[in-house]
């Protein structure tokens, strides 16, 4: 059972982490590029609330 979640969970990452790149091709690049001249602790706050966001989801709507 936690395999098969574990799974879908990663399978699911990689789908979202393609959607925008195929749907919008041009706008994803000038994210990347703009996402480049962040600083390291930039970069870190965003993983952090990422992370933060993704952990409420998983409380509000868990079993």
């Amino acid at each position: 059972m936690l395999e098969t979640t574990l799974l879908a969970a990663v399978a699911l990452v990689f789908i979202l982490e393609g959607l925008l790149p195929f749907v919008f091709p041009k706008f994803w690049r000038k994210m990347m590029s703009e996402a480049v001249k962040l600083s390291e602790r930039e970069l870190r706050l965003m993983g952090l609330f990422s992370i933060i966001v993704g952990l409420l989801i998983l409380f509000f709507f868990s079993d």
